[in-house]
């Protein structure tokens, strides 16, 4: 059976000119925090840069381009996978969008783009909102 180690993880907090975030909401499919609202990330690539990894989940996640900013910081957490327990290391980007129209790969996801007095409007678990803060944070 292939249980997977540690995994390393890359999350865009994209924000625009006017310091709004967008925040998408995950599909009701999804096996982790189905409709939940949260920043694009994703897996890296074996051998993948956490810079190109959080550009390419933007693009996959939102069908938007951008362009890194900076690092903001870093997060983890546990998840399971085959009743095995996996640590999940995360690198979190400010991510300047490129013009472009989002695209959500499910038609039951939402995206919003929120003021940071806003972004509890939403039903925003507290790991991500801590990703969000930390743009914020080291602006």
């Amino acid at each position: 059976m292939d249980i997977p180690g540690d995994r390393r993880l890359a999350a865009a907090v994209v924000m625009d000119d006017r310091e709004r975030v967008l925040l998408v909401r995950r599909s009701e499919k999804e096996r982790f925090l189905p409709r939940v609202w949260g920043v694009p990330c994703g897996k890296l690539e074996p051998g993948e840069c956490p810079e190109d990894g959080v550009l390419r989940e933007l693009k996959e996640e939102t069908g938007l381009r951008g362009v890194v900013v900076r690092k903001v910081g870093e997060s983890s957490f546990l998840s399971e996978y085959r009743g095995h327990e996996i640590k999940n290391w995360q690198d979190n980007f400010l991510v300047s969008p490129l013009p472009g129209q989002i695209v959500l790969p499910e038609p039951d996801q939402d995206s919003r783009w929120l003021h940071r007095s806003e972004l509890t409007d939403v039903d925003i678990d507290e790991y991500n909102l801590d990703v969000v803060l930390q743009a914020f944070t080291h602006s």
